[in-house]
């Protein structure tokens, strides 16, 4: 089944993913950074979309991480919740498809799957991305043995 996409809660996930940014503080540019490389990875081995939440304004600093169509990078408003959006956007999202919210928040994985969408606790989806960027590397390395045997061969 092929997701329309994934919508992330970015400080639920970053909480739980604690081998991310080691040592840095789970609000900070450093560890958002990292969160954000690490499904940018997942998308380039899936192919799935993903939408990453995070509570509060956009950080006042320069980052060389910009928001894409593959990966897109939110920040809410004041007066609203990264849930809210998650739910509004799921909303709007499940007409093209099923739709994956990845949070450890009961509370809204309760909500979204009363609006028809599916949901993932934070460690089942650090599993899924482990998982896919390993078989995305050993994928990798078959196809270099194969092409390595390749040009060993003589040709005639």
């Amino acid at each position: 089944m092929s997701l329309a996409r994934i919508l992330v809660d970015g400080y639920s996930l970053l909480h739980a993913w604690l081998e991310l940014a080691p040592g840095r503080p789970r609000y900070s540019a450093a560890a958002r950074d990292e969160l954000i490389h690490w499904l940018t990875r997942y998308h380039d081995a899936t192919g799935t979309p993903i939408s990453l939440f995070f509570d509060g304004s956009r950080p006042a600093r320069n980052t060389c991480i910009r928001s894409t169509p593959q990966v897109e990078i939110l920040y809410s408003r004041a007066g609203q919740t990264a849930d809210m959006m998650i739910e509004r956007v799921t909303h709007r999202l499940l007409p093209h498809g099923p739709v994956l919210v990845v949070t450890d928040d009961r509370a809204e994985q309760e909500t979204v799957s009363a609006l028809g969408g599916m949901t993932a606790s934070c460690e089942n989806f650090i599993r899924m991305v482990g998982d896919a960027l390993g078989d995305l590397q050993a994928d990798v390395k078959r196809l270099n043995h194969r092409e390595r045997q390749g040009f060993g061969r003589a040709r005639t």
